[in-house]
Order: C-alpha cells, then structure tokens, then sequence
C-alpha cells in the first residue's frame, strides 16, 4: 500500500477537486467516517470534539452534526472564534446548529469519547500556548480519543513529536497512510489506524507517483521466489556467509542457517581454519570451508554458482574484513554487508561507496542499526539532525549506491533510486542478541534466488517481523529459522500458491 507525504496527500485532494469532486464532499465523507469509527469505538456516552481553526476542524465539525444527527449527546470545543473559520471549514461549521464551548481544558469533562480535530497532519511547527494546555488535559483525561488525520503534535511526514501530541486510541485517516502512521515515535500516539475511502480516486497516484510503501507482502508479492516442481537446489542459488575466528562464529551460523531457510538452495559457510572444527561441528546442512585470506576467497568465488555473500556477522572489525568485501564486489557478487563489515569501513565509507558503485550495480544491501549508520553516514546523521528516518535512509541509499536497511521498530528499506518502504511489523521482543545477524542471512538467502536487492531487503524484513511474533515473547535469535516455515505457509496461504 503506497504511503503519501502531507504534501502528495494535499496533492491528491487537489487533483480530486480538479476532477469535478467538490473539496467539501471529500470533507462531508471524511466527517462521516470518523463518525463512524467514534460509534464503533464507543456504544453510548457523551461525546467532545476538539476541533482547530482548519480543515481537521471542518471534519470534526461534520463529525459532531452526524453524531447529533443519531442520537447522540455532542460538543464542540473550538480554537477560535467561530466567525474566523474559512473556506470549507467554515461551510462545515454551518452544519453544527449548536453553540461551540470555549478553548478551555475544564470544558472537556468527564465523556465517554474525546475526537481529536484539532491540527492533523500537516503540523510543522512547535506547539504552545492553549493548543499545548488542551493535549495536556486530553492525555490526562483518562477517556478514549479518537484522532482525526493524525493525533494533534505529530508531524504526518517526519512523524516527529511537536514540542506535545494527543495519545490515541485510534486515529482515522483518509486515502493512504502517512510516513507519520509508521514511524517512530509518531506512531505510538496514533493507537489502530483505520484508512477511510472518502472518494479520492485511486488513479491520482499515477500522477503522484509515490516512491514509499508500508512494507506489507502486496508490495513484493510478483518478487516473491516460488520453487518450481522442476526445480532443484543449484536453480535456488548458493550463498556463502564469511565467519569470524574462533571466539566469533555463532553470528555468522545464524546468518548461514537463515540464508538456507529462506530458500537458498545451497549455503556454504567459509570459516578460518582456527575455527573450522568448532563450525563444522554446529553445522549440518550448511556446508563449511576452510579460507583463512582474500586470496582463498577469491578463489572460492571463482565458481559463479556461489552468487551471494553476507559479510559482517562476527566477522571482526578488521582490514581483514574490508578485503573481503573488497573480494566479493570484485567478483561482482549479491552482497549483504552487516555489523563487523560496516564498521570496518568507519573510517573511510566513501572507498565502500566508490567499490559498490564499480561493482556494475550488482544488488548490495547494508543493514546498520542506528548506532551503526552514523559510522557510514555522520553526515546525514548530524548536519542535519530534524531529518525523519524515512529521508536519512533515502539519502544513504543514493549516496552509497546500496539499498539501505535501517533497522528498528520502524525498520525503514531505501533503493539508490528513491524507493522505500516503511516497516511496521515487529514486535518489541525482536529486540533480542543475534537477530539482526538472521535477518542478513534471511535477505541473502532471497538474493540467492534472484531476487532483486530492493525487494529481497524488504521481503527479509517482513518475514522477519512476522516470524519474531509467530514465535512470541521470550523470543531468542535461534528460535527464528524455525518459525519461519509456519510465516512461509501463511504467506503461501495468502498469495493462493499450493504446496
């Protein structure tokens, strides 16, 4: 499902309008929509609507006189003077036949409901002064709030907090979502998100053209490798994951053992020798292989079969490290560079940038955690610290020619050429050691199969997600690669593939 910017969102009601759809029916539509959700959300009770001087007001205002119009007991509590309402707002507010109550927290009480109308999504500035005294006594009113748009102090693109936002129960929004419905810490104030069709036409995205997603499996379903039942195992590609020394080879056997559970055919483990036993004796299906150098591993890749690389799990911040990467983009392999092997490259990121752009923009994906991505990328980290996760990621994938995975709870995906995709579907206890290295071999096991970078990152990510809450709480990394069967079954279920 694509994600608008406030600005494209803007955009597409313009284009509505130009169409022949008045701006006040969108506004009708959407005022009957959060009516709804308030009499889903609530049976019986009093209601408040906080409505601002703008077009969220316009829709709380249709909110109220829809309610009222059922039957159920509503006020409104205005930020300004009524006479001083515009355009369509002010049309909205016609529609209310009863007096407004004054900008004043006491006038809240004690409802069943509060409705959220007062600012939305297009916030960018600071709030203060009574705007700032009203979410305070909504959040401490202890009543649900259903927010209109977006909870008021959220930034709908950056999904930055303003100084103060409403906390949610459930926030309605119009058409498609907004960046600021996925990521952190916007988010957390919204509670569920229900997008309402107010009667915004589908087709005014082929103008828009939007270039994010929420990461949900519609979005890569035609990416997706299916074995073929006249397949075998050399067709679904060979990865190879690079372990560290003796002391440091269980990150790279949980990459290696995810790589083969997602579907790579083949896995080949490439271990020191000092550590060869220890590896060889964890491992069963994935094979293992003594190279100690850059020049072994050289020779390894030298078979075109093995077309895919994790390098960083365990791997140790070394230049041993950064030859090898050096390797595997010479040999033009799919590569996922993790952990050890990004911050190798700390001190000099533009010598990674300059070889993975050499490297005939062969599919490479770094997967950094926000402490790793200022190693890479302290200037787009710190020159310009208000910039939302969503553009920072999408600046490190343009500047480094890579797809850019930044991981978190609002885990974000960026390809060189502005796509990106916003993940929303991981549980807090997928926060646990180990599993960051899983979900490199999980990416590397779908670039294996020919699955183009964008896509298998994002692909990874979801599978990821889903199996982490498959697995539940108490969740560690090695429980991942055996839940993931039961998330492919669903997955398989939901795309209508037999097996």
């Amino acid at each position: 499902m694509d994600v608008l910017t406030t600005t494209e969102m803007e955009r597409a009601d313009r284009l509505t309008i130009a169409a022949g759809t008045p701006g006040f029916a969108l506004m009708m539509s959407a005022g009957q929509a959060v009516a709804e959700a308030a009499m889903d959300l609530v049976e019986e009770g009093p209601i408040v609507v906080v409505a601002g001087r703008g077009n969220n007001g316009g829709d709380g205002f249709v909110a109220a006189a829809e309610l009222a119009a059922r039957g159920r007991e509503v006020s409104v509590i205005l930020l300004c003077e009524r006479d001083s309402l515009q355009g369509d707002a002010a049309l909205a507010a016609k529609g209310w036949k009863y007096p407004v109550l004054p900008f004043n927290p006491q006038a809240l009480g004690k409802p069943a409901l509060i409705i959220d109308a007062l600012f939305g999504a297009g916030l960018n500035r600071p709030v203060k002064g009574d705007p700032l005294e009203m979410i305070a006594a909504i959040n401490t009113n202890g009543t649900p709030v259903l927010a209109v748009d977006l909870p008021s102090g959220v930034n709908g693109t950056s999904g930055a907090v303003m100084g103060a936002a409403v906390q949610a129960t459930e926030t309605v929004t119009f058409f498609r979502k907004k960046p600021a419905h996925l990521l952190l810490p916007g988010r957390i104030y919204c509670g569920r998100v229900c997008v309402a069709d107010i009667g915004i036409d589908p087709q005014v995205l082929d103008e828009i053209k939007p270039l994010t997603t929420e990461n949900l499996p519609q979005a890569w379903r035609w990416s997706f490798p299916v074995p073929r039942i006249d397949g075998h195992k050399y067709a679904r590609g060979h990865a190879v994951v690079v372990s560290g020394d003796l002391a440091s080879t269980g990150a790279a056997r949980l990459a290696a053992r995810a790589a083969l559970r997602a579907g790579a055919g083949l896995v080949t483990l490439v271990s020191p020798r000092d550590a060869l036993a220890v590896n060889a004796a964890a491992l069963t299906a994935v094979m293992v292989r003594p190279v100690d150098n850059p020049i072994q591993f050289a020779e390894l890749l030298d078979d075109k079969r093995l077309n895919a690389c994790v390098i960083g799990p365990g791997a140790g911040v070394s230049a041993r490290t950064r030859d090898f990467v050096h390797t595997a983009l010479t040999a033009q392999r799919h590569l996922v560079l993790d952990a050890d092997a990004l911050t190798s490259f700390a001190g000099s990121p533009d010598r990674l940038f300059e070889a993975i752009k050499a490297s005939d923009g062969l599919g490479v994906v770094l997967t950094p955690h926000e402490g790793e991505f200022p190693r890479l990328f302290s200037d787009i980290s710190n020159k310009y610290p208000g910039r939302s996760k969503l553009e920072r990621v999408r600046a490190a994938a343009e500047r480094s020619g890579a797809v850019v995975l930044l991981k978190g709870a609002d885990t974000v995906i960026a390809s060189p050429d502005g796509r990106a995709a916003i993940a929303a579907n991981a549980p807090p206890w997928l926060a646990t050691a180990g599993a960051g290295d899983v979900l490199s071999g999980i990416i590397a096991g779908f670039l294996a199969q020919s699955v183009a970078a964008f896509e298998a990152a994002s692909i990874g990510v979801w599978l990821h997600g889903e199996g982490a809450s498959e697995a539940g709480p108490g969740l560690i990394a090695e429980d991942l690669t055996e839940v993931l069967p039961a998330v492919f079954r669903r997955l398989y279920d939901e795309f209508g593939i037999e097996y």
